[in-house]
């Protein structure tokens, strides 16, 4: 079965808000597909887009999260929520996992203390690190080498700890809740616009921010795919006729618009009002309403009545 459609918005603009950060601007729009489309898309960046995080890990010396380690100033809770913040890109589906090996006497600090942070972690080639200054813990023991093991992996939206733990490749690690999406934050506005003697649209500005392990047009392009993925399955067998954007005349219709003022063979006064007025051609006489052109200086009620005949000649 094919229907007509409700014609489809474009992408207007990319704009650059950031490091990771970009405003998508898209329009036309019909009135209250702003906020139609808007809220899809923000469900599916922050729900659906896909990414990687830690799913488990151990350290040496350490059999449960709620320990105290000596020659480390934090315990293991605060150094599980600290894994939590290290965003990684990985180009592998299956787990991957990672190991540190680090002494508190090497390139110890001014205080005496060791920094350990995420680019302390060994990766291999398919992982990669977005924030490699996200701090792990601090070493106060210079004798003392901190050796951990992460298990990172892949998937979308939110990895509960019952889950995380249940499915451990290592059952002597510890597990962590994950937030696997890459999107941090998401925003949206609607505001009228106009294309043409239409007013009644809409534009929607989208802005999206990521953590760094994805960029935020191929975030974009991503929720879209999905949610064309999704109203795909749906639609079943039917389909729709393209339709031309509101406001825009289609392009088979522009041969009759590109003539000029000249060419349509109006009486020298009325022509001349127009190309007076920047009028050259059908397309800029069509764009403006009856009102609009008797406020035109020299163009009377005579040339209207002159050009409404004129322009229904040319089924205009």
């Amino acid at each position: 079965m094919t229907t007509k459609a409700i014609s489809e918005a474009r992408l207007e603009s990319v704009i650059d808000r950031g490091e990771n950060c970009a405003e998508f601007v898209i329009r036309p729009l019909y009135y209250g597909y702003g906020n139609t489309l808007g809220n899809s898309l923000r469900r599916v960046l922050l729900s659906s887009i896909k990414g990687a995080a830690i799913t488990s890990f151990s350290i040496e010396g350490t059999t449960h999260e709620f320990t105290a380690i000596p020659g480390i100033r934090e315990d293991v809770v605060d150094i599980m929520l600290n894994l939590k913040n290290i965003k990684f890109k990985v180009h592998d589906d299956n787990p991957i996992e990672l190991h540190l090996e680090i002494k508190g006497s090497d390139q110890s600090e001014k205080d005496g203390e060791k920094r350990v942070v995420a680019g302390d972690i060994s990766l291999p080639g398919d992982v990669e690190l977005a924030n490699p200054n996200q701090t792990i813990c601090h070493i106060d023991d210079d004798n003392y080498t901190l050796k951990m093991n992460m298990i990172v992996e892949s998937g979308r939206g939110y990895l509960t700890l019952e889950q995380s733990g249940k499915d451990r490749l290592h059952s002597d690690m510890i597990a962590l809740d994950a937030v696997f999406t890459p999107v941090l934050r998401v925003r949206y506005s609607v505001e009228n616009t106009r294309v043409g003697q239409d007013t009644n649209l809409q534009q929607l500005n989208l802005i999206v921010t990521t953590d760094g392990t994805i960029s935020p047009r191929e975030a974009f392009e991503e929720a879209a795919a999905i949610l064309v993925n999704q109203y795909s399955a749906l639609a079943g067998g039917t389909e729709v006729e393209s339709a031309p954007v509101p406001g825009v005349i289609p392009r088979e219709e522009e041969t009759g618009l590109t003539m000029s003022i000249e060419e349509l063979g109006l009486s020298a006064r009325t022509a001349n009002a127009l190309m007076n007025n920047e009028i050259h051609t059908v397309k800029d006489l069509v764009a403006l309403s009856d009102s609009d052109l008797k406020e035109l200086k020299g163009f009377g009620t005579k040339a209207l009545d002159e050009v409404k005949e004129k322009l229904t000649e040319l089924n205009i």
